[in-house]
């Protein structure tokens, strides 16, 4: 029998609630979720982002507060960002291997409310401790060197590990540097915590309220152009997916998001690992400015761009939005 109208009438499933649920082809729960969180110093603090309504800097028992909300709300993992006081940044980022910086102390006081009720992922990058923004170390002639930032990226990374972080999530884009993350690791009895490997992050635009959050954008000097990756090149991107499996990344990332789900189709369908997407600062921001000029309602737009990353086969997804769209969720 030929399945042509009306013998097929495709819209006899869309016509009830209970029956669009039955044939759904994509599924987004609370627990495809992260929620990125940005620490800052101080105690009692709530220190609203100006570039991104309804998120704030957190003091860390302000953290150790949303970890528990996150539990509440069935989300796995939180992401902390640190805002790093500009008397602790320097050209090296030294602060980044401090055993006692921000980020340790914020991993310590989450893991101390919640344990193992929630994973803790933290950035390896020095741009929130480097005086000049970048995410390396910076020669003379003002380029971001890749082997010597490698070397501090993993004593970053070791130090969180210490502290009790679950994944490290290196999105500096430097060349080798999940593999010496790794070997670290693996040499440090570390043999669980995971590599979530900025893998494919492109030179986006769209990253300029994250800069506030943790205080680089007022001191960016130059571009990332030498080191994040080209929004024009997808081929690129595949291969930077390889290398960092084959490096020892557990699960891998494309960021931004909306702009790129071609790239997070590709590399879902090559690649056997599990693939998040970044619902970076500026795309958050586009959808509270447009649910604010009259665009569209936010909660329905929040949600479509969402399952949008998962159809396009994300295992999950790193959104500001995380905390809203488990209580749509919930119910």
């Amino acid at each position: 029998m030929s399945r042509s109208y009306p013998n097929i009438r495709l819209r006899r499933t869309r016509a009830t609630t209970w029956s669009r649920a039955m044939v759904r082809e994509t599924v987004l729960t609370p627990s495809d979720l992260i929620w990125p969180l940005f620490v800052t110093e101080g105690n009692g603090v709530e220190d609203p982002v100006g570039s991104l309504p309804g998120v704030s800097r957190w003091s860390i028992d302000g953290i150790a507060k949303r970890a528990k909300e996150a539990v509440d709300l069935g989300i796995p993992c939180i992401a902390l960002f640190p805002n790093t006081q500009a008397d602790k940044r320097s050209d090296d980022g030294a602060e980044a291997f401090n055993p006692d910086n921000l980020m340790c102390r914020a991993i310590k006081a989450v893991k101390d409310a919640c344990g193992d009720d929630i994973g803790v992922l933290t950035d390896v990058a020095l741009d929130p401790y480097t005086s000049h923004g970048q995410d390396g170390l910076v020669n003379d002639a003002g380029y971001v060197v890749n082997d010597d930032t490698v070397a501090v990226l993993v004593d970053q990374a070791i130090n969180q590990a210490e502290a009790g972080a679950d994944i490290i999530a290196p999105s500096d884009m430097m060349d080798g540097r999940v593999h010496a993350i790794r070997m670290a690791l693996e040499m440090g009895n570390h043999h669980n915590v995971q590599i979530m490997a900025y893998a494919a992050k492109y030179a986006s635009a769209f990253y300029g309220p994250f800069r506030d959050a943790v205080g680089s954008g007022g001191r960016l000097v130059g571009d990332k152009k030498t080191y994040q990756m080209d929004p024009a090149n997808g081929d690129e991107a595949l291969a930077e997916v390889a290398l960092d499996i084959a490096e020892g990344a557990d699960s891998v990332m494309v960021k931004p998001g909306l702009a790129y789900l071609d790239i997070i189709w590709r590399v879902k369908q090559r690649f056997e690992v599990p693939v998040y997407a970044y619902q970076v600062s500026g795309e958050y921001s586009l959808i509270e400015a447009g649910a604010a000029a009259g665009v569209g309602d936010r909660d329905a737009l929040l949600m479509e761009k969402l399952v949008g990353f998962k159809r396009a086969g994300c295992s999950g997804v790193l959104t500001y939005h995380a905390p809203r769209a488990a209580q749509i969720l919930g119910g």
